[in-house]
């Protein structure tokens, strides 16, 4: 009996070492293993490539630091990227972590250059947009694939802020068949709240549109404006058409 005993606690030490060595290589290994996630299931959301330089997380106080993000351009335009971002800080309750939601306090990105192509209605923004809500959903969340293509449900948000400050735009907009070059345009901040706050709260694709979409919007009022202005001095196309501008802007959003 006694030897029984020493062999079960033996094999439980050794189960208990094995757990904790594993634990122990997964919290090494998270940058890595997120960063992995981000590049693998971000194309399967926006249908354009995702790439990081590098993700570090900290556990204990709930916050993540992401480098280098880049997003590529939809197939048919000529960028290599649509949006490229040098720094997003992210602060998540490290409790909601083991829950169906996580709960993510704030989202910051810093400096996103936005590459734009096409016209105030249909351009490369809108296109990856437009992508991001034809991502297959069912029961809340977000449908994607693993390594062997097999069906993986991933978990839903709460965001209670975010916060896309310092954008600018480059590029060329198309204004009643005239390429007009855009460089370092300055964006008023992105600020949206409260996204997925009630009990089932939001997947990363409706996440994702969110933010996209905003980014769309405040991109194409910023460059329609710009085009008015431009209109009115060298460009000189005339009031009824800068009026057009400024109605097909207006339309878009409603």
């Amino acid at each position: 009996m006694k030897k029984a005993t020493k062999v079960f606690l033996t094999v439980l030490l050794i189960l208990l070492v094995v757990i904790i060595v594993g634990a122990v290589v997964a919290v090494i290994n998270l940058d890595r293993i997120v960063k992995k996630g981000a590049e693998v299931y971000g194309p399967e959301i926006t249908k354009v490539s995702v790439k990081l330089d590098s993700v570090h997380i900290g556990l204990l106080t709930g916050s993540a630091d992401i480098k280098g993000l880049v997003i590529g351009n939809p197939p048919g335009y000529k960028a290599p990227q649509a949006i490229s971002v040098g720094e997003i800080f992210v602060r998540v309750d490290p409790l909601s972590l083991t829950k169906d939601k996580i709960v993510v306090h704030s989202i910051k990105v810093v400096s996103p250059d936005i590459t734009f192509e096409g016209g105030l209605g249909g351009n490369n923004l809108m296109t990856i947009k437009n992508n991001v809500n034809g991502t297959p959903k069912q029961g809340g969340a977000t449908i994607v694939t693993n390594s062997v293509g097999q069906p993986k449900k991933s978990k839903n948000l709460e965001v209670d802020d975010i916060l896309i400050t310092g954008a600018k735009v480059t590029g060329m907009i198309n204004v009643f068949g005239k390429e007009i070059p855009v460089k370092n345009l300055p964006l008023p901040d992105i600020h949206l709240i409260d996204l997925g706050k009630d009990p089932k709260g939001i997947t990363p694709a409706d996440l994702t549109e969110h933010i996209l979409d905003a980014i769309a919007k405040g991109t194409v009022q910023t460059l329609g404006k710009y085009a008015s202005n431009l209109g009115s001095g060298a460009m000189n196309l005339g009031t009824g058409k800068i009026d057009q501008i400024k109605k097909g802007i207006g339309n878009l959003f409603h």
